[in-house]
């Protein structure tokens, strides 16, 4: 598993204001617009079904489409996934942190809306510290779905998300302008077989120097 990110120290004071804000909206069950290493996220405690579903109402988001969660550490994934297949450890090993969601099979109490058709949930540790420090100082999984309508240009800034959502999300906070071209890469792990749903930022050339050609399911 990688290793446990400490990185407040680059946070702005503006900055861990807001995580306090966002804290405290989303211990009341809100939703709050956050920097992940990819976009702008749109973020709900993953574990509250309400919230959840607020998400994809905000969204206008078709209810079969799941959404992806972050987490800090393998004891949070813990509360999400049955287990954590060896092909899915390497893949965290060498792309945890960052833009990789790996959708693993899901523990059965988890909200519906977060889970595929197959009962898979999308979860990935992110880089930005900002993310990180949210999700730790709330102690529970947090959503990570971009932060637009559906069907709309992801959030790359701030006032591009404000614009979207202002008036209707509890707490925004700034991380600055972010240059993702593509959002997170997602692959389903099942055994020893991999499916890529989406490439993004990680390629699949990149994800085959760890798991080899032979291992992807079409």
């Amino acid at each position: 598993m990688p290793h446990n990110l400490s990185q407040a120290h680059t946070i702005s004071a503006t900055a861990q204001a807001g995580i306090a804000s966002a804290v405290a909206a989303l211990k009341r069950g809100g939703t709050v617009v956050f920097p992940t290493e990819t976009l702008y996220g749109l973020g709900a405690d993953a574990l509250n079904e309400a919230a959840v579903e607020n998400v994809f109402r905000l969204k206008g988001r078709d209810p079969a489409a799941p959404i992806p969660v972050l987490v800090v550490n393998e004891a949070m994934l813990g509360q999400l996934v049955d287990t954590i297949p060896p092909l899915a450890r390497r893949l965290m090993q060498r792309f945890w942190p960052g833009p990789l969601t790996l959708v693993l099979r899901a523990q059965a109490h988890l909200p519906k809306p977060l889970k595929n058709d197959t009962g898979g949930i999308g979860v990935r540790i992110s880089s930005q510290p900002i993310a990180m420090q949210l999700i730790r100082a709330l102690g529970r999984p947090l959503t990570a779905t971009s932060a637009n309508p559906s069907g709309k240009e992801p959030a790359r800034t701030l006032l591009e998300a404000q614009n979207y959502f202002a008036g209707r999300v509890n707490a925004f906070i700034d991380g600055g302008t972010l240059k993702s071209e593509y959002g997170s890469t997602v692959v389903e792990v099942r055994g020893a077989r991999l499916k890529i749903i989406r490439e993004g930022d990680i390629a699949a050339a990149a994800l085959e120097q760890v798991v080899g050609k032979g291992k992807r399911r079409r």
